[in-house]
């Protein structure tokens, strides 16, 4: 059978049975094969019979380690996200038919290479009961193709099984059908570890108390005017730096940010945790904090560069009435791999530390120790260091709207030709 080199999955491959398609992709190579494949996938979604289950709309907790991933949400032009893997996971499964009838919601948007322990998402899912707190009926559902159960399904068990090491599921709950994850959140808890190192902890924590209490963080964050957001008024409800404790020299000892806000905006964390690096560092007064608050007298912000992204982690995301169901077996499984990957890590952070220990042994003095969190603020660094608020400053919010607006006028004015 000679196939089509179309694009898509050819009507000939479509009238064709899961096992014709096998034999066929047996004997091709290259491009046929992976057309053959597709077409396989979709057959084997079109013997699942959806129709025979409810749903249920529920909320999944997980973990991910971030840093090898281009961020959350789905993108384009890589299948390297979070999103991508959990849909993936969610369909191979067959708990969910597609993402966009799933009623899809998540707490936060992390960028490339942030991690999360207790991020959110809340959909409907694939159940096993008839009734029960967010259980829904569709218009396709067959009650005489049911097959009785009074047991749910174990999303956590079932997912963990097919997701990558570094996305594990940590717990589900059922929730009220107009349950959001995204906005019923009442809190979100960041943490961000760095080296302490020659950073003055007591300026750093002097300085970040200003950023507590309800303020314009136009600032203190990257501007996302072409998103729509336009209003930079968040609420940080506390933050707290603390020094953690190490049987190691004090010369590698690390910190722990915690910052707890009710929601956030883009690259605030980062911008913060700048700005406290400038302040340890005796660059920066704690009274700048004020300054670039003070929006009337600071209406455009200061250029300079923002944290990595590595150390962030979304820690937390509080809910009102969830209540968690946590599987032991589950939780099992997922500690074991984490361990797995610590063991690695750990074994590594003990080379490069044992390395360091002989090298400074050979040095006749002192060794002086350098600004460790240097290396946590990307960006080229000049001999003379320039204040922030001499530095030039970019398009304050009303001229950054202003520009988008012409943009879009621009492009309505002058659409693309049609090719």
């Amino acid at each position: 059978m000679e196939l089509p080199k179309s694009k898509g999955i050819p009507d000939e491959l479509e009238s064709l049975s899961k096992e014709e398609l096998i034999s066929i992709i047996k004997s091709l190579k290259g491009q046929d094969v992976e057309k053959c494949n597709k077409a396989v996938k979709k057959k084997e979604r079109e013997a699942f019979d959806f129709s025979r289950y409810k749903k249920r709309h529920v909320a999944l907790k997980f973990l991910y380690l971030g840093w090898d991933y281009c961020g959350f949400a789905i993108q384009t032009h890589t299948e390297r996200t979070i999103e991508e893997q959990l849909f993936n996971a969610l369909m191979k499964t067959k708990l969910l038919e597609s993402r966009e009838t799933s009623n899809y919601h998540r707490c936060g948007r992390t960028d490339k290479g942030v991690s999360a322990f207790s991020q959110v998402i809340s959909l409907d899912l694939r159940s096993n009961l008839l009734t029960g707190k967010g259980v829904i009926t569709s218009d396709d559902f067959k009650e005489e193709k049911y097959k009785s159960s009074d047991k749910e399904i174990d999303y956590p068990s079932i997912l963990n099984r097919v997701l990558p090491d570094d996305i594990k599921i940590i717990a589900w709950s059922p929730v009220e059908t107009s349950f959001s994850a995204r906005f019923d959140c009442k809190r979100r808890t960041y943490k961000y570890w760095f080296p302490i190192g020659n950073l003055e902890i007591q300026r750093m924590r002097e300085g970040s108390l200003k950023l507590v209490g309800e303020h314009d963080y136009r600032n203190v964050c990257k501007m996302d005017v072409g998103n729509g957001v336009v209003n930079y008024m968040r609420k940080i409800f506390s933050v707290d730096i603390k020094e953690l404790e190490t049987s190691d020299s004090k010369s590698y000892q690390l910190a722990e940010l915690t910052v707890v806000g009710q929601a956030f905006l883009w690259h605030q964390i980062r911008c913060i945790v700048s700005l406290l690096f400038l302040i340890g560092q005796g660059k920066e007064e704690c009274s700048v904090i004020d300054q670039l608050l003070d929006i009337e007298n600071c209406p455009r912000k200061p250029q300079y560069d923002i944290a990595s992204e590595i150390p962030l982690v979304l820690f937390d995301c509080s809910y009102d009435d969830v209540d968690w169901i946590y599987n032991e077996e589950s939780l099992k499984f997922v500690i074991k791999q984490l361990q797995n990957m610590w063991t690695h890590h750990a074994v590594k952070s003990t080379i490069i530390r044992s390395m360091l220990g002989e090298l400074e042994s050979l040095h006749s003095s002192d060794v002086v120790i350098l600004n460790q969190a240097e290396c946590l603020l990307p960006g080229v660094r000049p001999r003379v260091y320039k204040r922030l608020l001499e530095r030039p400053c970019c398009e304050s919010l009303e001229e950054k709207i202003e520009h988008y607006s012409k943009r879009q006028k621009r492009n309505v004015k002058s659409p693309k030709a049609k090719s």
